[in-house]
C-alpha cells in the first residue's frame, strides 16, 4: 500500500511538471505569424489625419481638470476592456507588436483598430490571416447561431441572461453558459470602480458626484438603471460618459455592448442655442411618416441637448471611425421615464468638417449644390440624427401582452436599419424645422446639398459597418427614386421635389420595418440597398487619396 502511494505521487508529480511545461510553452508561443505588406498599414495609416484636440481650458475649473484626471485613468481602463471584447488573444499580440520596433506601424493601427481587422477596411486582417468572428469575443468562436437558438429555446429560463447586454457567453464542459460582465472582467471593473469614487470625491459638481458613485456601482453588479437617470441630470461643467453602451460590435445578434468613455467640457452658450429643439420632440414624433398606432407618444418628456468639447475618449467610440454626436441611454426603461440626451462632439465635428468632409464635396458635387454646403447645415443634420434615434418605435407586442424591443426583434440588423432611419429622419425633420421657421439662416436647397454631400464620407467607412452600410442604402435608395443624378461631368446632384418624396418613402420604409419587427423584410431591403454599384466604386476610387477620418491626439491636462 506504502510503494503504491509512493508511485503515485511521483505519477501526479511528474505531470504536474509535464503540464506546467507545456503551458509555459503555449506562452511563450509566438502568436503573431503572419503580417499584411508594411506598405499596406502604412497607406492606412494616411487615410487617418492627425488632429490635436483642442478645447477652452477657461470653460473648466481647476477642481474639473483634476477630475478629468481621475477619470482618464478609468478610460484607459476601458481601452483595456474593450480590447478583451473584440477579441481575447490581443493583449498577447500587442505584447509582441510593443516588444519588437519593426512592428512600429502595425502597432499603431492596431491600437487604432483596437485589434489586427482593419475596421475602415472591411475589417480585413493585418496581422494574421484571421477572419474576424462576427461575434467579437462575446462568444465562444466555435458557437452557431443555430447552437445560441437551440439552446435558448431548449432552456427558455436561461433567455434573458443569455440575451442581456451585459454577459459573455462561455462553455463550462461542452454546455454554453452566460456569465455577467462585472464577473467576467472582475478585476478591470473593480479598478473602474475605485477611480470613479475617487473622482466622485473631488468633484465640486453634486449632479456628476451622484452620477459617479451610482455608475460605480452599477460597474460592479451591472445594473445601470438609477446611474443613466442619474447621468441624464448632469448640470455642470463636464459632461461625462463611461459604461457599456453601443452593440454594434457584434455583429452575430446584436446583443451584446460594449464600454466605452466619453470625457467632455460642456459648451454652455452653443447648448443653450440648441435649446429649442427640445420643445419639438413630440411634433417631430407626430410628423413621422407612419400610421398613428406605430408612433410613440409615451417616452419622458425630457431631452437635453448638449454641445461639448471632448478631452478624451475610450474603447469603442475611439476604434477606427471617431464618434461625432451621440444619443444615450440605449436602455427602453429610462427613455420612457426620462428620455434620452443628445450630446454634440462640437470639436471634433469641426475637425472632421474641415480635414475630410470639405476635400470629398469639392470633389463629387456638382456646382450649385457645391456652393451651398455649410457647417451649420452639416451640424444641424448630425443632431437632428441623434434626436430621431429616439423617435419612433422602441418595443414591438408579441404573445398578446408580452413585449420586445426592436433592437431584440431585429438582432444583428438592428444597428444598420437604425443607423439608416436615424439619418433619413435627420433630414426628414430638419426639412420639417426649416419650413416652420425653427431653423433659420438654412434653406431646404442647402440641407440636401450638404446631405449629399456627406454620403460618401460615411460611406468610406466601409459598408459592413452600420454608419456606412447605412448611408449606401439611403444613396443607392434615392438614386433608384431619380433623386440623385449625375451630370455630363460625372459630379452628383438632386432634385428637390423628388428628394423630398424619397426621404419621406425610405424614412416609412424603415420605420413600418422596425414598427413590425420584421427581420427578413429588414434582411431583404438591406441586401437590396447595400450593394457597391459601378457608379458607387467609381466615386471610390476618386477619393482614395483623401483621409477617410481624424486620428485624435488628445490634450496633456
Amino acid at each position: 500500500m506504502c510503494n503504491f502511494l509512493n508511485l503515485d505521487n511521483t505519477f501526479i508529480k511528474s505531470l504536474t511538471l509535464v503540464l506546467i511545461l507545456m503551458f509555459l510553452f503555449s506562452c511563450s508561443k509566438k502568436i503573431i505569424t503572419s503580417l499584411a505588406k508594411r506598405e499596406y498599414v502604412e497607406h492606412q495609416l494616411k487615410r487617418l489625419s492627425p488632429v490635436h484636440i483642442k478645447f477652452d481650458r477657461n470653460s473648466a475649473t481647476e477642481n474639473d481638470i483634476k477630475v478629468i484626471r481621475k477619470l482618464a485613468e478609468a478610460a484607459k481602463i476601458i481601452d483595456e476592456l474593450f480590447l478583451l471584447q473584440v477579441y481575447e488573444n490581443n493583449p498577447r499580440i500587442k505584447g509582441e507588436l510593443e516588444g519588437n520596433p519593426e512592428y512600429a506601424p502595425y502597432l499603431e493601427l492596431f491600437n487604432i483598430m483596437f485589434g489586427p481587422w482593419n475596421r475602415i477596411d472591411g475589417d480585413k486582417p493585418f496581422i494574421n490571416n484571421i477572419e474576424k468572428p462576427l461575434g467579437a469575443a462575446y462568444y465562444p468562436e466555435d458557437m452557431s447561431k443555430k447552437e445560441f437558438l437551440n439552446y435558448i429555446k431548449e432552456n427558455p429560463d436561461q433567455r434573458k441572461l443569455f440575451e442581456s447586454n451585459f454577459t459573455v457567453i462561455r462553455r463550462r464542459n461542452v454546455m454554453l453558459v452566460a456569465i455577467p460582465y462585472h464577473e467576467y472582467y472582475r478585476d478591470k471593473v473593480e479598478s473602474i470602480a475605485k477611480l470613479l469614487k475617487e473622482a466622485a470625491s473631488i468633484t465640486n459638481d453634486s449632479s456628476l458626484k451622484k452620477y459617479l458613485n451610482l455608475r460605480a456601482k452599477g460597474f460592479l453588479t451591472d445594473d445601470y438603471y438609477e446611474s443613466d437617470l442619474a447621468w441624464m441630470d448632469l448640470n455642470g461643467n463636464l459632461e461625462v460618459v463611461i459604461g457599456p453602451y453601443e452593440v454594434y460590435e457584434d455583429k452575430l445578434f446584436g446583443y451584446k455592448a460594449a464600454y466605452e468613455a466619453f470625457i467632455c467640457v460642456v459648451d454652455k452658450e452653443e447648448s443653450e442655442k440648441l435649446k429649442i429643439f427640445q420643445n419639438y420632440i413630440f411634433e417631430l414624433e407626430n410628423n413621422l411618416p407612419i400610421p398613428d398606432k406605430y408612433k410613440s407618444f409615451k417616452k419622458g418628456k425630457s431631452s437635453p441637448i448638449k454641445v461639448v468639447n471632448e478631452v478624451f475618449s475610450a474603447g469603442d467610440t475611439k476604434a477606427g471611425i471617431q464618434t461625432t454626436a451621440f444619443n444615450l441611454p440605449n436602455d427602453e426603461r429610462v427613455r420612457k421615464a426620462k428620455g434620452s440626451k443628445k450630446v454634440m462632439l462640437k470639436n471634433i465635428a469641426e475637425a472632421k468638417y474641415e480635414k475630410c468632409w470639405i476635400p470629398i464635396v469639392q470633389r463629387i458635387l456638382a456646382e450649385k449644390p457645391l456652393q451651398n454646403v455649410s457647417f451649420d447645415a452639416y451640424f444641424n443634420h448630425v443632431l437632428l440624427h441623434e434626436i430621431s434615434h429616439g423617435l419612433g418605435p422602441d418595443y414591438i407586442k408579441v404573445d398578446g401582452n408580452n413585449r420586445i424591443t426592436v433592437r431584440n426583434k431585429l438582432k444583428e440588423l438592428y444597428p444598420m436599419i437604425e443607423e439608416c432611419k436615424a439619418d433619413v429622419l435627420g433630414i426628414y425633420n430638419m426639412i420639417y424645422l426649416i419650413d416652420k421657421g425653427v431653423i433659420k439662416d438654412i434653406s431646404d436647397y442647402q440641407a440636401f446639398s450638404t446631405y449629399l454631400g456627406g454620403m460618401f464620407r460615411s460611406i468610406r467607412f466601409g459598408i459592413d459597418e452600420a454608419h456606412g452600410g447605412g448611408v449606401l442604402i439611403q444613396f443607392n435608395y434615392l438614386m433608384k427614386k431619380g433623386a440623385i443624378s449625375v451630370n455630363r461631368n460625372g459630379k452628383l446632384d438632386f432634385d428637390m421635389d423628388r428628394m423630398k418624396e424619397g426621404i419621406r418613402s425610405l424614412a416609412n420604409e424603415l420605420l413600418v420595418i422596425q414598427a413590425e419587427g420584421d427581420y427578413n423584410r429588414a434582411k431583404n431591403f438591406i441586401n437590396t440597398y447595400r450593394v457597391v454599384t459601378p457608379l458607387v466604386k467609381d466615386i471610390l476610387i476618386k477619393l482614395e487619396d483623401l483621409p477617410i477620418d481624424i486620428k485624435p491626439i488628445y490634450p496633456k491636462l
